[in-house]
């Protein structure tokens, strides 16, 4: 059975997310404005939609790997989280990480979001972890060969 998302427009010609191919894993979004993203400048660019998840689930608003191969645009704090309880309108924080400045038009698919199941947790503090065999080995650790 498929899960369903439900999402209210703020404005009446916002565009509503889609999937571009079956078997997609992410479903375009769209700018509701036009916006100039100087180099190294960051913006959050509306969509002009609100969402609710299914239960148990996180949005998570990934690049467009074209914006980032052709123009250095990407989603700044990749991948964001958009929360089940969060009822305000999706933003995307762009960076323009190229030499040029590049022109959000009205419309464009400017990223991608992804459903997602979460897993909640409950924490505990122990006195020690479990052995494993990389143990604190980190950030470069394994090389690069």
């Amino acid at each position: 059975m498929k899960e369903i998302l439900k999402m209210k427009k703020l404005i009446d010609d916002a565009k509503i997310p889609q999937y571009a191919h079956d078997g997609d894993a992410g479903m375009d979004l769209y700018s509701i404005e036009e916006k100039t993203i100087n180099p190294g400048e960051t913006v959050l660019i509306k969509t002009g939609i609100q969402i609710e998840l299914p239960k148990n689930t996180e949005a998570q608003i990934r690049p467009r790997s074209g914006l980032a191969l052709k123009h250095s645009i990407t989603v700044l704090n990749t991948p964001g989280t958009i929360d089940e309880g969060y009822r305000g309108e999706v933003g995307v924080i762009l960076i323009n990480h190229g030499k040029q400045s590049f022109s959000v038009e009205k419309y464009m698919r400017i990223a991608q979001m992804v459903i997602k199941p979460v897993l909640r947790v409950d924490v505990i503090e122990v006195e020690e972890l479990s052995f494993t065999v990389r143990s604190q080995g980190g950030f470069g650790s394994t090389g690069t060969k």
